[in-house]
């Protein structure tokens, strides 16, 4: 089996959640998904699991953070400038909060901070392909 990674984040709402994964361009596996639930896929290797509070219990007893707090940021990265853009812009219009940090603009780098509804931090960002290969030097 390939290496992956599962993002387990707990939710308010499920549906709501849902929604916002779906409209930031992640997919709903319903095999792995019911009421209590739902695994949202971004790529291959990479998958959100959305769980209720009461799902989340289940797997710990340690509490959720509050709201307004970041117990971890999650990057993405995407293929332009133009797609971080588009994901900022669906999740604002999806119930996220945008640019919840300064915009990042480092030329050959281009990132930008959004919370989804219950406030988990995910930075979209885009770097050119020649900086991150290192088959040149990062564009000024």
């Amino acid at each position: 089996m390939s290496k992956m990674i599962f993002v387990n984040l707990p939710v308010s709402d499920l549906a709501r959640a849902k929604a916002f994964y779906a409209a930031v361009g992640f997919v709903n596996e319903p095999r792995f998904s019911d009421d209590a639930g739902a695994c949202m896929v971004w790529s291959d290797a990479i998958y959100v699991m959305l769980l209720t509070h009461a799902k989340w219990g289940q797997f710990t007893t340690r509490p959720i953070p509050a709201n307004g707090s970041s117990e971890v940021s999650l990057a993405l990265s995407l293929d332009s400038r133009e797609a971080v853009d588009a994901f900022v812009e669906a999740a604002g219009a999806h119930g996220g909060t945008v640019d919840v940090n300064p915009v990042e603009e480092h030329g050959f780098m281009y990132g930008r901070d959004v919370t989804d509804p219950d406030d988990h931090v995910w930075g979209p960002f885009w770097m050119d392909p020649a900086a991150a290969s290192g088959d040149g030097p990062p564009a000024a």
